[in-house]
């Protein structure tokens, strides 16, 4: 039995992610930026926004000039992260083992599926389906006995599905670009396929056939090469380690600048994250409260709780909010993330009592148990 990997890759993840967000961004040019600095890059780019000009890579101040009409969006490294797990969580429907490898890249490992499955093709399909379905983003599938082959296949095939099927590695890989191969980005290979003037698989191929003139070109590099180059992979699908945060959020049915409607926000997001802390008997080293304004900068500031009730939480967190928000521009969203927890035992002292604080937050615990309550109101 061979073993049997697919890649699923979501091209253009970032833009599929706005435009999932945002319905009006569907048929506009639009860009995701690093930064508005103007030393910012782009980082991805619409077809729309390619056809005025702009590239994946280019200067942020370059990009305003080539185009005016394109729409600039930073880069939501918490959308893209949150839809990111959901999607992780979706497609381990099909196997337990799944490890990702960026936003929007996936390793299945499908070795014997072909049991529960007619074919490997249809299990792609129902994978590809469910995503749509679910998140309403379109991917794209490569299978193949190894991790390399299918993840290539999802770089250069515009087929919603394609299979290398065992056997056929050199033969698909032969007429791409040398680019596709990893290790051609090592500094030392690179210089040298240029110099030769490498520019097809097919001709690394030819020159690797000669164990001995590989070593003399590549050196140390010739052995790695000489198996990418035909599609021989011995790395293994492993489901990665989630690191543990608590993450809160919310988008503001309307943007605003409203001290109240702030404070109520970062209350009620405080009351959750201090809630969650006790139900794990745990306190937070690290604390980042993150802000969205309406024109897409962000900012950021980072903390820890020292405690786990309501008011000692709410009080840091209003603290490293007003800090973050040193702008006059309408917010749109509030984020906490926690992580770096540390277990607090819950003991009885013999002089030493729960501050009235500890009391009010225990007993809001009953109550949000009881009525199944987010926070109170």
């Amino acid at each position: 039995m061979y073993p049997t990997v697919f890649h699923l890759r979501l091209r253009d993840f970032e833009l599929q992610a706005e435009r999932r967000l945002d319905a009006s961004l569907r048929t506009r040019p639009i860009a995701i930026i690093s930064s508005h600095h103007q030393n910012g890059t782009v980082v991805s780019v619409s077809k729309e926004a390619e056809d005025e000009g702009l590239r994946r890579g280019m200067k942020v101040s370059l990009a305003r000039r080539m185009s005016h009409g394109a729409q600039l969006l930073p880069y939501n490294q918490s959308l893209y992260a949150r839809l990111n797990q959901y999607i992780y969580s979706t497609i381990q429907r099909f196997t337990p083992i799944v490890e990702p490898s960026g936003y929007g890249k996936f390793y299945l490992d499908m070795t014997g599926m072909e049991r529960i499955y007619k074919s490997h093709e249809q299990a792609g399909s129902n994978i590809s389906k469910l995503v749509q379905d679910h998140v309403g983003l379109n991917p794209v599938l490569g299978i193949s006995q190894n991790k390399l082959v299918s993840r290539i296949s999802t770089s250069v095939v515009p087929d919603t599905i394609h299979r290398i099927m065992a056997g056929n590695e050199t033969q698909f890989l032969s007429p791409l670009d040398t680019l596709v191969i990893p290790t051609v980005h090592e500094p030392t290979v690179w210089k040298l396929i240029k110099f030769l003037i490498l520019n097809q698989v097919r001709q690394i191929q030819s020159l690797v056939n000669s164990a001995t003139d590989a070593r003399r070109l590549f050196g140390r590099y010739a052995l790695p090469l000489s198996r990418e180059v035909h599609g021989q992979d011995l790395s293994v699908v492993r489901p990665s380690v989630m690191k543990d945060h608590i993450v809160e959020q919310t988008v503001l049915t309307e943007d605003t600048n409203d001290t109240t409607i702030l404070w109520s926000e970062v209350k009620r997001l405080s009351e959750q994250v201090a809630f969650k802390l006790r139900q794990r008997s745990q306190i937070a080293k690290k604390v980042r409260v993150e802000i969205h304004y309406t024109d897409g900068f962000k900012y950021e500031v980072h903390g820890q709780f020292f405690k786990n009730n309501d008011a000692t939480i709410l009080t840091e967190t209003w603290r490293l909010f007003q800090k973050a928000n040193t702008r006059r521009n309408r917010i749109r969203t509030i984020l906490i993330d926690l992580s770096g927890f540390i277990q607090v035992a819950k003991q009885m002292e013999l002089f030493e009592k729960d501050t009235e604080q500890d009391r009010i937050s225990s007993a809001m615990d009953i109550l949000r148990k009881k009525y199944n309550m987010e926070s109170p109101q």
